[in-house]
C-alpha cells in the first residue's frame, strides 16, 4: 500500500500504476480514489502512469481532526508531487477534485502542470451570493450537513440515486455502483465528509481559474443535479482563457462511470492532442 507522511503528519494512501505520461486524478466528495477505476485502468493499458490519491479523512488516508479546506487538499495534493517529483502533468478531478484542482493551480501555479481536465467539476463557487444568483441557496447544503449529521449512511444510499442520475425516468440502474458509492462514503471520516461540504459549497475560485494558462477542457453534464452545469463549467470555462468546454447532453454528476467509454475516449484525445 502506497502512503507518504505530509508535513503535518498526516498519512495519504495514493496509487501509482504504470509508466508513461502523467495524469493524476482528484476524486470527489464523499468518495476515494476507487472512483476513478473505469479511468486509471483504461489509461494505464494506453501506456501512462496514472495517479490517484485518497483526500485527507477519505478512503485509506488518515482520518485528522480538521483542516478540510480546499487549501489544505490543494497542499497535500503539492506535497505529493513534490514527494514523486511529477513534471508535465495532467491533471484531471471531478466534482470537488475539480476544485481540488483548480485551487492547486491557483496556490502553486502550473510549473509542473502540463494540462487540466475538470470534469463536473464545483468551480467557480456553488453557493448563491450577490455576485453569483446562479448558485445553489445555503438551504440547499445546510440540507446535505443535517442528512450527513443524522444517517450519513442512509444519506449516501439515497444521494447514490441522483449522483448518477438513476431517479431518471428509463435510467438503468446498477446496484452494484450505488453500493460501491455508499462504501466508499462510508469509508470516509464522519467528520471530514460533514467540513468538506463547507468546503466544497462556500469556496469562491474565480481566482484560482484566472491563474491557468495551461490547456483546459470542462466536461459536465447538462443533467447534473449535483453541480447544475449553469453555475459552474458554463461560468468557468469563460474564465479560463482559451478553455474548451464539452457538454454531455442529459448526463448525471457520475458520468465518470455511467458514460466511462465516452469519457474514456474524450480523456485520452485530450490528453493527446
Amino acid at each position: 500500500m502506497s502512503t507518504f507522511t505530509t508535513k503535518d503528519g498526516v498519512s495519504l494512501f495514493y496509487k501509482d500504476w504504470g509508466t508513461g505520461p502523467v495524469v493524476t486524478f482528484s476524486h470527489g466528495w464523499p468518495l476515494s480514489s476507487d472512483a476513478w477505476d473505469a479511468q486509471t485502468l483504461f489509461l494505464v493499458n494506453q501506456g501512462f502512469r496514472v495517479i490517484a490519491h485518497d483526500r485527507r479523512g477519505h478512503g485509506r488516508s488518515d482520518q485528522p481532526g480538521g483542516d478540510n479546506t480546499l487549501d489544505r487538499y490543494a497542499d497535500d495534493l503539492a506535497e505529493l508531487f513534490d514527494h514523486l517529483d511529477l513534471k508535465n502533468v495532467v491533471m484531471v478531478g471531478h466534482s470537488t477534485g475539480g476544485g481540488e484542482v483548480a485551487r492547486y493551480i491557483g496556490r502553486h501555479g502550473t510549473a509542473r502542470v502540463a494540462k487540466a481536465l475538470l470534469i463536473g467539476a464545483i468551480p467557480p463557487l456553488m453557493l448563491k451570493t450577490p455576485a453569483n444568483p446562479g448558485g445553489l441557496p445555503m438551504e440547499a447544503f445546510d440540507g446535505i450537513r443535517a442528512g450527513v449529521a443524522a444517517d450519513r449512511s442512509q444519506f449516501f444510499r439515497d444521494l447514490s440515486l441522483p449522483f448518477y442520475g438513476y431517479n431518471r425516468d428509463g435510467a438503468k440502474i446498477s446496484q452494484g455502483v450505488r453500493d460501491f458509492f455508499w462504501l466508499q462514503g462510508m469509508m470516509s471520516s464522519h467528520k471530514a465528509a460533514y467540513e468538506c461540504i463547507k468546503a466544497f459549497s462556500e469556496t469562491d475560485q474565480n481566482e484560482d481559474l484566472k491563474r491557468f494558462d495551461v490547456p483546459t477542457l470542462f466536461i459536465h453534464g447538462d443533467d447534473d443535479q449535483i453541480v447544475p452545469i449553469g453555475a459552474a463549467a458554463m461560468l468557468a470555462s469563460k474564465i479560463v482563457k482559451g478553455a474548451t468546454l464539452k457538454v454531455y447532453p442529459g448526463a448525471p454528476h457520475g458520468l465518470a462511470t455511467t458514460l466511462a467509454d465516452q469519457l474514456n475516449a474524450d480523456l485520452l484525445a485530450f490528453i493527446k492532442s
